[in-house]
């Protein structure tokens, strides 16, 4: 069994490398594409997002369409994967869509100073997990694998991507393109500062580009894993 899942990251971004407003969420994609990232979404164990995007977004995670829920179903699966998310501070409401959306596992991983306050607040709703002092993302992925969880999806926010990929945990990158300038350097971008794997001495390969509407669709091969999972 590997050590880790395979990992895809998904994002959409403006073009100037902004994924959501200073002060509010922006709609970036398009249905199609949505559809997209649903079918995506059923394909695989486990999706992960940051605490702040539980907090800010409030995203439910849910596999949205019916056909792809019932094939999940056949296949011995809950309609959409389990729902993971990484804290430190373990400030999260138990009453989020995270936890109330949906009959999929929750994983809360808490750094370790907080997790007796995590379990106290989430322990009803979620299971808590000890990720470190702070969350050390490779841990994190040895201990989704250790619960079966084979295809893993990573949807945010910033913090989160910047630590899957500086250290070099993604196999597979499907970055989305919006045809907006957001223009407000207060605002979210993609990733965050750090030492990516990937840069002008290692240039990371485009596996596939797709118009998709308005929007377009790269696929970048991260590892020697990409296609695997």
């Amino acid at each position: 069994m590997p050590d880790r899942p395979y990992t895809l990251l998904s994002c959409s971004m403006s073009i100037d490398g902004y994924i959501a407003g200073a002060a509010s969420r922006l709609l970036l994609s398009n249905g199609d594409d949505f559809d997209r990232v649903d079918a995506v979404r059923a394909s695989c164990d486990a999706i992960l997002v940051g605490a702040a995007t539980v907090r800010i977004d409030n995203p439910r995670l849910l596999v949205r369409s019916q056909r792809l829920r019932q094939r999940r179903a056949a296949r011995g699966l809950p309609p959409s994967p389990a729902k993971v998310t990484v804290t430190r501070r373990a400030h999260l409401d138990a009453r989020a869509d995270f936890f109330t959306a949906g009959d999929a596992e929750k994983l809360v991983y808490c750094a370790s100073p907080r997790v007796g306050a995590a379990r106290a607040r989430l322990g009803e709703v979620a299971t808590v997990v000890d990720g470190g002092d702070g969350v050390e993302m490779r841990r994190l992925s040895a201990d989704l694998a250790a619960r079966g969880v084979e295809r893993l999806m990573v949807e945010g926010g910033g913090t989160v991507h910047t630590q899957f990929l500086t250290d070099d945990l993604v196999d597979e990158l499907q970055l989305v393109v919006a045809p907006v300038f957001v223009g407000d350097s207060d605002a979210p971008r993609f990733v965050r500062d750090g030492s990516f794997p990937w840069n002008p001495a290692r240039r990371a390969r485009l596996a596939e580009v797709k118009q998709i509407g308005d929007v377009v669709l790269m696929r970048y091969a991260l590892s020697a894993r990409f296609g695997d999972g």
